[in-house]
């Protein structure tokens, strides 16, 4: 078995980063954003309280830019201050002191807070400020930044993400026993349809983080509840399960179960998974060409019965088209060979939380500050109008993705708490202990095992055992295995000794101890597969992206992220030559995600499309919001008895619909609520 000083050694590139240098030409959203981005990746890898605190942080700097100027809306805090002085170091000072108190409270029990709690005091320094000034009185633009920070830290004390108990789950119980990796097979399976915990020696998170012994809790299950920014109403269901309430935003209905109608798509998918695990080594002779040429363009099945089709099952990818030339600079694409089995690995590896660990919502903040980087991009809104200065589009650009990647958390989780659907490396290993459902005429015959698919997955036989065929290794001291499954794939951990120097390749190993391409104290994320995390925030993210930009392709037509050979992945050598990655759109960014799950052994293909549907829906709803932010509403938002004031009226208002879906309701979560009397004390004494 591996051993501790695998572990370690492989996550020395994760150990705690110094804050990455920002140059001072960057505006102070931006090195604010830098800051919570380096925060988060030295922090617990905890993608829905990441999108939570990327949110309100981007909520806040835009509160803090729009209070300086009549017509924009704040997202909570409702003050409209006069500038003192240069109005745009106002609102770069009201910026800094907001980020600065909320950051330091949200990350102060970090593990990453000896490093990060620091650097914000020395980003305040630098820019001139003084973080000791604590004030909330007066309209000085520190006291407004003061009371910004305030404002959104009550708030989250109160928006039923439990942040006051570390965000720890209030309802949830996992009704499987644990699954431990490291023992043969899946003997403890009860609940197959249901998401089974991991139990390890000494687990370590996606950010690095070793967290000793036990059995990780299911991550915010009931991430349903909390408040959104743009989720309305009328998309919300709320489900009874267990004596609790489960509400779910975009539900997609449940997934194919055991026992449905749809337990074949159920036995398939997982298959599927297991094959795919097949195409993870370099050596295979299989080569592709990654450019745009062949991969990306493609168009999303919505028909469940069509979702099969999308994917090429025994050899890999989807039904991209491709691109003839670059749809902007109309030149060819450059052929780029390289072996399937490096860009698999490297799509996991890539894609997982991101190439430095930011969570897949952070992960996309950093692919839209590298689009602003690029030479050619213009900071127009949504392409059209003049030309923006860059904190304005800055302050814009992150409040409209931030509220999108928390929607997508809300929606997403709420999917996954309330469905409990289990993970490949649970289903894979219980379907392999059963057996195969190929040939009742052949032995170990269950209609719940594998599917014989020679090549990919056979049954273990007398002949095939024999010296020199393909499962003499497999046989046993005492032939034992005769009967077992055997599957083609990545052979797992116990095959790399030195992460530095060893790959480990696929081979026939026995279905019942696979593993996903994974660490092997890490295995698979703690929450259930059903949606993919990773397929919402990312087809959000790109159709919300192309709305900002008012393009749908990456500036110059392509987006390139270079693995060099040999120096990108983390517990195996590899690549085996350079691997450049490449998106000519952001949709294509975001189906590459999707896929990288499938051949990390993460999701199978009814986690995918279902979360990438629900994207499509999720980034232009939070993209218009957020623009009906930066043009202004009519009147003020906490004005909820149209007398163009917020007063008294307004709080008696919220007092008596308290509970209600009506009346108080001011963030349309549905309910009249704490949330909603914030709205109205912030922007108390407000003249509309």
């Amino acid at each position: 078995m591996f051993s501790m000083n695998w572990i370690r050694f492989a996550f020395c590139s994760l150990a705690l980063a110094a804050p990455a240098t920002v140059s001072a030409n960057e505006s102070v959203a931006r090195r604010w954003n830098e800051l919570l981005l380096e925060s988060i990746r030295n922090d617990f890898a905890r993608p829905t309280v990441h999108a939570r605190n990327l949110f309100h942080t981007s909520a806040a700097m835009w509160d803090a830019w729009s209070c300086f100027e009549d017509g924009p809306a704040p997202w909570l805090f409702n003050e409209s201050v006069i500038p003192t002085g240069n109005i745009e170091a106002s609102r770069e000072t009201a910026i800094s002191h907001a980020v600065f108190g909320l950051l330091t409270h949200r990350f102060a029990q970090s593990p990453g807070a000896d490093t990060m709690l620091p650097a914000y005091e020395n980003l305040m320094f630098s820019l001139g400020l003084d973080p000791t000034n604590d004030t909330l009185l007066g309209n000085s633009p520190a006291a407004i930044g003061n009371r910004i920070a305030e404002a959104y830290i009550q708030f989250g004390l109160a928006d039923s993400s439990n942040e006051v108990n570390d965000y720890e789950n209030l309802e949830y119980e996992p009704i499987n026993p644990a699954l431990y990796p490291d023992e043969p097979g899946n003997p403890d399976l009860v609940f197959p349809n249901r998401w089974q915990p991991l139990g390890f020696e000494e687990f370590v998170d996606q950010s690095g983080n070793v967290i000793e012994g036990g059995i990780p809790p299911f991550l915010s299950p009931e991430w349903g509840a909390v408040v959104p920014f743009s989720l309305q109403p009328d998309q919300r269901t709320v489900y009874e399960r267990d004596g609790v309430d489960w509400p779910v935003y975009l539900d997609p209905g449940a997934p194919p179960l055991l026992g449905g109608d749809r337990e074949l798509e159920y036995l398939e998918g997982f298959e599927q998974v297991l094959i795919w695990s097949s195409h993870l080594d370099h050596t295979d002779q299989v080569d592709w060409d990654i450019s745009p040429n062949s991969i990306g363009n493609a168009t999303l099945p919505t028909d469940p019965a069509d979702f099969i089709d999308f994917y090429d099952v025994l050899n890999g990818g989807d039904d991209s088209q491709g691109y003839s030339v670059n749809p902007v600079t109309g030149e060819a694409f450059p052929v780029q060979m390289v072996p399937r089995g490096d860009y698999g690995r490297v799509l996991a590896e890539f894609w997982a939380d991101g190439p430095d660990s930011e969570t897949p919502p952070g992960h996309w903040f950093t692919l839209l500050n590298d689009v602003m980087d690029h030479p050619s991009f213009v900071r127009k809104m949504g392409g059209q109008g003049p030309v923006l200065d860059e904190l304005e589009f800055d302050v814009k650009a992150y409040f409209a993705l931030g509220g999108c990647m928390h929607d997508v958390a809300i929606t997403a989780w709420g999917v996954k708490g309330y469905y409990d659907y289990v993970r490949p490396v649970s289903v894979v290993r219980w379907m392999a202990q059963n057996g195969q459902r190929t040939d009742p005429s052949l032995p170990s015959y269950d209609p719940r095992g594998l599917q014989l698919i020679p090549r990919y997955i056979e049954l273990i036989s007398l002949d095939t055992v024999q010296p020199g065929e393909r499962h003499e290794h497999l046989a046993g001291p005492s032939n034992e295995n005769i009967g077992k499954m055997a599957a083609f794939a990545w052979r797992g951990p116990d095959f790399i000794n030195d992460p530095t120097s060893d790959t480990a390749g696929c081979d026939w190993i026995l279905a019942q101890n696979w593993w996903p391409y994974q660490r092997p104290s890490f295995v698979t994320p703690n929450f259930a597969g059903y949606v993919s995390g990773h397929s919402t925030y990312s087809r959000a993210a790109a159709e919300l992206l192309t709305l900002l930009t008012g393009s749908p392709y990456f500036p110059g037509g392509v987006g390139e992220y270079v693995a060099p050979r040999n120096n990108f992945l983390v517990f195996e050598r590899g690549p085996s030559t350079d691997v450049t990655l490449q998106w000519v759109s952001y949709r294509d960014a975001s189906d590459q995600c999707s896929l990288s799950r499938i051949w990390g052994g993460i999701h199978p293909i009814a986690d995918d499309l279902p979360g990438r549907l629900m994207g499509l829906v999720i980034g232009p709803q939070a993209y218009d919001l957020a623009k009906q932010h930066f043009d202004g509403f009519e009147g003020c938002l906490g004005d909820l008895n149209g007398d163009n004031e917020v007063n008294f009226s307004d709080l008696q208002v919220v007092l008596s619909a308290w509970g209600l879906s009506d009346g108080g309701d001011l963030n349309d979560d549905g309910e009249t609520g704490f949330s909603d009397l914030q709205i109205v004390l912030s922007s108390w004494d407000n003249d509309c």
